[in-house]
């Protein structure tokens, strides 16, 4: 569902829906183009390399160790990370088997930094401790490998950073109602941006609503002010 695909089923048929566009929702699942996008936005992103041929070139180009994972994706499934050369060998031919595009991007070491938006507002910041040295399939779903604190013990200032990069993130990947944006705050005090989530998870331990109640927000009013903004864009479109 967040590759747009049953978004662009549901405005076939007139039905209206929460979040992201047809658009917005390809844009962001498609970790290449979006990458694109953001850094012609400003929005500082590591670097990274499409389709690799081999371990060697993503030593060279990009640097070892280094993150790799599926262009299109999400949960952190397939993702990971290469300390050499062998590794990412490993990694590429097994995408190749399943047929699946690879991105290899350069490992930063620092902080992960999340940050939700409803409508045209910046949630408390938040941050991700996971037991491994990244924040893997595991540690996201397995209770008790990673500690998620909000808000953040960050400076003001990096804490407002972070919030106003999320939402020029936001904005120039055309999303819409909800999202929400990962960051990694480096070792040398640089923000980089991950990527965003179209579709961010919404039980009761999730990310989102664990910043909104950082927020002062409660589950209930969380899900209102998400179903608000899509009533308000379905009368603006109908007066138009």
């Amino acid at each position: 569902g967040e590759d747009g695909t049953i978004q662009a089923l549901l405005e076939l048929e007139g039905v209206p829906y929460t979040g992201s566009g047809v658009a917005g929702s390809a844009l962001a699942m498609d970790k290449d183009a979006s990458k694109r996008v953001l850094r012609d936005a400003g929005v500082a992103t590591p670097a990274w390399l499409v389709d690799p041929p081999d371990g060697r070139a993503v030593a060279t180009e990009i640097g070892l160790p280094a993150i790799l994972k599926p262009v299109s994706g999400g949960s952190s499934v397939h993702l990971v990370l290469a300390t050499s050369e062998a590794e990412a060998d490993r990694a590429l031919a097994e995408a190749r088997e399943r047929g699946e595009s690879m991105m290899a991007e350069a490992f930063v070491r620092g902080r992960e930094l999340t940050v939700g938006i409803v409508g045209t507002r910046a949630l408390p910041v938040g941050e991700i401790v996971p037991r491994h040295e990244l924040f893997d399939y595991t540690c996201k779903y397995e209770p008790g490998m990673a500690d998620e604190i909000f808000p953040a013990e960050l400076d003001e200032a990096v804490a407002a950073r972070a919030q106003e990069q999320a939402l020029a993130a936001h904005r120039a990947l055309g999303l819409r109602d909800v999202s929400r944006v990962d960051f990694i705050l480096a070792d040398d005090g640089v923000l980089w941006c991950l990527e965003a989530n179209t579709i961010p998870g919404l039980t009761g331990n999730s990310l989102l609503p664990r910043a909104a109640r950082a927020a002062g927000m409660s589950m209930a009013e969380l899900c209102d002010a998400i179903v608000h903004e899509a009533l308000a864009r379905r009368g603006a479109a109908r007066a138009g």
